[in-house]
């Protein structure tokens, strides 16, 4: 959301391209210690990242958000980061399309 690239993101927190992958992915757990600075870093209370957990918010998500969502994942999910690019840049153009 704030435009960071993987590397970015992991020279930030001070870990490899690799591991910031892996944390993305949810292959590799984060530490408390990690989370904390990956909080710091995105400007962002560490309770940021448990908000919604204590109640089921899979059921009263709009058609909006849910689509929203699985674009999200979608997108991380895109490995070469030229195709990330071109897509980000497809979204800006139709989004200022619909400002005009």
């Amino acid at each position: 959301m704030l435009g960071f690239s993987q590397q970015q993101m992991a020279d930030l927190i001070g870990v490899t391209y690799q591991q910031a992958h892996k944390y993305e992915r949810g292959i590799n757990r984060i530490s408390a210690g990690r989370l904390h600075e990956i909080a710091q870093v995105l400007g962002v209370p560490v309770g940021y990242f448990f908000e919604g957990l204590s109640s089921d918010r899979g059921n009263d998500l709009s058609p909006r958000q849910r689509m929203c969502l699985e674009l999200a994942r979608n997108f991380s999910s895109i490995v070469n980061e030229r195709h990330q690019e071109a897509l980000s840049q497809l979204a800006r153009v139709l989004a200022s399309e619909a400002v005009e």
